[in-house]
């Protein structure tokens, strides 16, 4: 009987404010506290990289903050023992293929293999295998599409489309005993999956995946296990320091997926991130205990596609005028006219015409998007 695999998986590493500090002290112990033994003692440890590590360079124009972080931030990453680092999310391209590029050197040259972006598409959609125990596991980085995504010629990472993550599986398939899904997408501090997002994740099991990993949504967002595979909606923050201080931002949990003959298997274990004390740490006792209750009732709701949509329909009414105010058109007869004759500008240009083109082509923003339009 073969040993089985553990593979250690978290949600988006950002090494920003008091990260970097400890990062300058090299006090790595501190910064993992007792996640770390989860860490070194996992055949496979992955960690989303929500920042590219650049030390100069210029941002790219967007909506939204743009992220970077000091490539000596990889010494972090090396110390913990990280073998696999997913890029493919909405902030590796913030400072353009300068800091693709930086970020995927600074990794290589420190023995560590990064997913998910390229030079270009076909670089992207590369498939990462690793051998362990016998076995051969596969893994697929993508992300729903906002900035960083690349669909040709150009650097960027590897974009949510459904047939093109078709034909990886299909290939993964071919050649892994093993395949896992790691998607950067969802609906930032949102608790639960969309009805959209649980068939496609579903989907991608359907199709042969051994597993779906998420993140992005900067809080957990439920799992379930699906035909025996774990579909995990998203970690959650890994070590994400901000001003934000609350149990969605600061609250979430690490994965730690066990292949072995008969299933795959996981477990979860709950974190509190760079709340009041900076570094990543377990929860433990009641607090922990409250958790995992807090989650059993979650799952039984994503069970539910009414209750899900029900939950939506709630969340959507909470952020329905930030959509309203970037989509609101100007209806006097008089004003469009003027536009139309040149003598006033148009509204829809600069950062609004960003705003419009992020919103229509991310997944999770149109979503939100369809169910604001809907005709009642």
């Amino acid at each position: 009987m073969t040993e089985s695999v553990k593979i250690f998986i978290s949600g988006d590493f950002a090494p920003s404010m008091r990260v970097n500090e400890l990062i300058d002290k090299a006090d790595f112990t501190l910064l993992y506290n007792d996640i770390l033994p989860l860490i070194k003692n996992a055949d496979i440890s992955i960690t989303n990289l929500e920042s590219p590590l650049i030390d100069n360079g210029n941002p790219i124009t967007k909506t939204g903050p743009n992220l970077k972080a000091p490539e000596k931030s990889v010494k972090a990453l090396t110390f913990a023992g990280f073998n696999l680092i997913t890029i493919s999310n909405n902030h590796i391209m913030d400072y353009g293929p300068q800091g693709l590029f930086s970020t995927i050197d600074v990794c290589y040259k420190n023995g560590i293999d990064c997913i998910g972006a390229g030079k270009n598409l076909e670089e992207a959609k590369q498939i990462k295998y690793f051998n362990c125990r016998n076995k051969k596991i596969a893994f697929i980085n993508v992300c729903e599409n906002e900035w960083s995504t690349t669909n040709g010629k150009f650097p960027g990472a590897n974009p949510l489309d459904e047939i093109s993550i078709f034909y990886q599986i299909k290939e993964a398939k071919q050649n892994a005993n093993y395949v896992f899904v790691i998607i950067h997408g969802g609906h930032e501090m949102y608790e639960f999956p969309s009805v959209r997002m649980k068939k496609t994740y579903r989907w991608f099991i359907d199709l042969g995946a051994d597993g779906v990993i998420g993140h992005h949504t900067h809080c957990f967002s439920g799992y379930e296990v699906y035909k025996d595979k774990p579909v995990i909606y998203s970690l959650g923050n890994f070590i994400f320091d901000s001003n934000i201080r609350n149990d969605k931002w600061n609250i979430g949990c690490v994965a730690i997926l066990d292949i072995n003959e008969e299933k795959t298997g996981f477990e979860l274990y709950p974190i509190e991130q760079c709340n009041s004390e900076v570094g990543v740490k377990l929860l433990k006792g009641n607090e922990k205990e409250q958790w995992f209750k807090n989650e059993q009732e979650k799952t039984k709701i994503i069970q539910s596609d009414e209750l899900l949509q029900k939950k939506f329909d709630f969340f959507i009414k909470s952020i329905e005028n930030q959509y309203i105010c970037c989509i609101e058109p100007i209806r006097n007869k008089y004003i469009l006219a003027a536009m139309n004759r040149g003598v006033l500008p148009r509204i829809i240009k600069g950062r609004k015409k960003m705003l419009l083109s992020n919103i229509i082509r991310c997944e999770s923003h149109r979503d939100v998007l369809s169910e604001i339009l809907k005709t009642k």
